[in-house]
């Protein structure tokens, strides 16, 4: 992630054979603490020691191969997202539309295109899909949502309400089993100012619950997770003005380099997981209770040195160096590498995602400080299941039931595919 992505569908399924033989193993060892104890402890304390699990994948179909069918060569695919009988749905941003494919990999219907009737995208930015089928499109020019039927066939649109200084449009994800979406204004890809000076200021990352069964959306509060302190006029650009605006709206603008982010995820209930410390800190919350419990493992954060830095500097640099075309002038770009500033520590999360079932995969850094590690499959009262070794598993752009999952991937011609999967075993 985004990351990114919808949220999980609303329906347990019933457990695999491998991961009921692998949680009875569990139990049978005395590894595996009993719910009603856990779900009383707002602090779980998980494992320090890792439990290594063996990925499997079979590949179910792919699409977007350059000898593909015509419907299925994509622009700019911006997100994937599956429902409950195993449809994916592709938004394609640069088409500004929105294919459903088959379990099996046939076209199914398109959703959107370009235009401005009923259905049609001005500006579509961010889709969620509920597990029935329904469909939520964010268009940032239309300034509200497109609602779409699980069929298929247009519903209706909600205008956002409240907009009256600033529009955000970032990632949204279903909120299962509601007409909501849940989302983070102050991540938002895409803002739009109404005035020269505004009166917000934000502390925090509100993650909100958006209401859309009304005539206009109506918003309430489901946590406030943390941002550190910025510095607004860090921002590169000539305008102090534009740089104080963008840093009210966007209070991640100006941060300290490895500055921990934040990673967010729903759960089938409704619950939001999130990360938003540099610690191993897996924060669940709810509407109306705030955060209800968090899940801990004893992973310290790195501290940041000066020879971290030179580093990690000087890694920039030979990146800048080797994706610049020959000829370019680069000084500036060099000397504003040099002039970085950095966090205290190194997070520990870099990602985090739920599964369809409610599982939270934690994404942990590498031996770099920019680099993927393993990935952690917790439960939400607080089991740890085990790991997936580094550079054995990724994590997917989106979940799925019966343990399918999507990749968006992009290939050595820039042409990009999206690679459906199940994912089988442990």
């Amino acid at each position: 992630m985004s990351a990114g992505t919808t949220g999980a569908g609303f329906v347990h399924r019933a457990r695999p054979q491998a991961e009921v033989r692998r949680l009875a193993l569990l139990v049978a060892t005395g590894c595996l603490v009993t719910t009603a104890a856990l779900s009383a402890q707002r602090t779980v304390s998980l494992p320090a020691e890792d439990r290594w699990l063996a990925p499997g994948f079979e590949e179910v179909y792919r699409i977007g191969l350059l000898s593909g069918a015509v419907w299925e060569q994509f622009g700019d695919v911006e997100s994937v997202a599956f429902d409950g009988a195993g449809n994916l749905y592709v938004f394609d941003d640069q088409a500004q539309r929105i294919l459903v494919v088959g379990p099996g990999g046939s076209l199914i219907r398109r959703l959107g295109g370009l235009g401005d009737g009923p259905g049609e995208f001005r500006e579509a930015v961010e889709m969620a899909v509920m597990p029935d089928g329904r469909v939520i499109v964010a268009d940032f020019r239309r300034r509200g949502f497109h609602l779409f039927h699980g069929d298929g066939e247009f519903n209706r649109m909600v205008p956002m309400s409240g907009v009256t200084e600033v529009m955000r449009v970032g990632p949204i994800m279903a909120l299962p089993g509601t007409e909501a979406v849940a989302r983070v204004p102050t991540l938002a890809t895409q803002i739009l100012t109404m005035t020269r000076e505004l009166s917000i200021s934000h502390s925090t990352h509100a993650i909100e619950r958006e209401d859309l069964s009304g005539e206009r959306t109506s918003t309430d509060t489901i946590a406030e997770a943390w941002v550190p302190a910025n510095r607004p006029e860090d921002f590169p650009g000539r305008n102090p003005r534009r740089r104080g605006v963008v840093g009210q709206v966007r209070p991640t603008v100006g941060l300290p380099q490895l500055s921990p982010r934040l990673y967010w995820g729903v759960l089938p209930d409704g619950r939001v997981a999130f990360s938003d410390s540099s610690a191993y800190a897996v924060k669940l919350a709810e509407a109306g209770r705030g955060v209800v419990r968090t899940l801990r493992r004893p992973i310290r954060p790195e501290p940041v040195t000066r020879r971290l830095v030179r580093a990690e500097k000087d890694r920039r640099l030979r990146n800048l160096e080797e994706t610049s075309r020959p000829g370019t002038d680069l000084r500036d770009r060099r000397e504003a590498i040099e002039n970085l500033r950095f966090a205290e520590e190194v997070p520990v999360v870099r990602g985090l995602a739920v599964t369809w079932e409610g599982l939270i995969w934690v994404l942990r850094r590498g031996e770099e400080p920019v680099s993927d590690g393993p990935i952690d499959v917790l439960t939400p009262d607080g089991r740890y299941l085990g790991s997936y070794r580094t550079g054995t598993m990724e994590l997917p752009d989106a979940f799925g039931p019966d343990g399918l999952v999507a990749f968006i991937e992009r290939n050595e011609m820039d042409v990009e595919t999206v690679v459906v999967k199940r994912l089988v075993g442990s």
